[in-house]
C-alpha cells in the first residue's frame, strides 16, 4: 500500500507541473506607473482553456495532498 502511494503521489507530482507549466500566462506588465495600472487589480474571469486548466490543476492538487497525508499516516504507524 505504501508503495502504491509513492508511485502514485510522484506521478501526480509530474503531472501537476506539465499542468501548470500549460497554463496560459497573464502577459501583465509589471510596471505600476504605466498607464494600465488601473487593471492591475481587476480580476477577469477564466474562459474556456484557462478555466480548464485552473480546475484541472485545483484537482490535482487536491488529490496530491490528500495522497501525502495518507502517506504520512501510514509512515507513522
Amino acid at each position: 500500500m505504501y508503495n502504491l502511494l509513492i508511485t502514485i503521489l510522484l506521478v501526480l507530482s509530474v503531472i501537476i507541473l506539465i499542468a501548470i507549466f500549460m497554463q496560459p500566462t497573464k502577459n501583465q506588465s509589471s510596471n505600476v506607473f504605466d498607464a494600465s495600472a488601473g487593471d492591475l487589480f481587476e480580476r477577469s474571469k477564466a474562459r474556456g482553456f484557462e478555466a480548464v486548466m485552473q480546475r484541472l490543476t485545483g484537482i490535482l492538487v487536491f488529490l496530491w495532498l490528500l495522497t501525502a497525508l495518507l502517506l504520512a499516516i501510514l509512515s507513522s504507524k
